[in-house]
């Protein structure tokens, strides 16, 4: 059940994905880390439909959760990469190479490797106080200096950095998400009351803002396989360091496990560069 969601969620935010950055591209590029540029973007009818999309798939990935573990929901959302190539060459045109496909299919492969291997298993349903605060500080860190490196870099780098931002984000509120789904059962007054909630809307509009910064800067390979990458290993990790849950039972069993993750991410990096690649030739001169 819980893989049936996780891949349609994926479907819904690569269609998402796409559609924003068609609008982001749009806007100047001295709007991109301002704090209203997501009030900017919500006057464009292209990103608002995107937006719904990301709605829907945020309505399978929590519903996903609720049934499912944290690594093993979040690592299918990197599938979102796959999809966006049809849905980029439909929407903006854009041509799937062999190195598209040679990405794509390495990302396919090493998820099915890992959800084969990983057989997770144990878990909690909330992390302590303690967990998060030490977490989320380590987060706040990287994330600033990724933020901060990516001032005046060229387009590709640039959506990189914030990728990695967003997508370290996208996997705290996988997390966040995770607890606040499991107060359903206790009724909204317990869910409203909940410091989870809030925590969620903010990390959520922050990551959002990252988000559409990386792909405001029209490179949108290296801004969706950053925030893929890094949304997957953020949460594998925030799911055996602080909800407990257990990658096989040996450490040798993990490891392998892992090793299809790094197939995944390198098929996502194959992917990145094959965008830019594709970006050099379209912004060289004509001869």
């Amino acid at each position: 059940m819980e893989i049936v969601l996780a891949v349609l969620a994926a479907v819904m935010f690569s269609l998402g994905t796409v559609l924003q950055q068609r609008a982001a591209t749009d806007v100047p590029d001295e709007e991109t880390m301002k704090a209203g540029l997501l009030l900017r973007l919500v006057k464009r009818p292209v990103w608002m439909a995107g937006i719904a999309c990301d709605g829907l798939g945020f309505v399978f990935q929590a519903t996903a959760l609720y049934f499912g573990k944290l690594v093993v929901v979040q690592p299918l959302l990197a599938f979102a990469v796959v999809f966006a190539l049809p849905f980029g060459r439909w929407i903006n045109g854009r041509p799937i190479t062999g190195n598209d496909l040679v990405g794509a299919s390495a990302v396919t492969a090493g998820l099915i490797f890992f959800l084969v291997m990983a057989d997770p298993q144990g878990g909690v349903s909330d992390a302590s106080t303690i967990s998060w605060i030490v977490s989320g500080a380590i987060a706040a860190v990287i994330c600033l200096a990724l933020i901060g490196a990516s001032r005046g870099r060229r387009p590709s780098p640039k959506a990189a950095l914030l990728g990695m931002s967003a997508g370290i984000l996208f996997g705290f509120s996988a997390g966040l998400t995770l607890t606040v789904v499991d107060d359903l059962d206790q009724g909204v007054i317990a869910i409203l009351t909940d410091w989870h909630l809030y925590a969620l809307l903010v990390v959520g509009w922050i990551s959002m803002t990252l988000s559409q910064a990386s792909l405001q800067t029209g490179a949108l390979a290296p801004a969706v396989s950053s925030q893929m990458s890094l949304d997957p290993i953020t949460s594998v990790l925030l799911g055996v360091l602080i909800f407990q849950e257990r990658i096989h039972d040996t450490v040798a069993e993990g490891a392998i496990a892992l090793t299809g993750l790094a197939v995944m991410v390198a098929g996502l990096v194959i992917l990145a560069r094959a965008e830019a690649r594709a970006g050099a030739g379209r912004d060289s001169p004509p001869a």
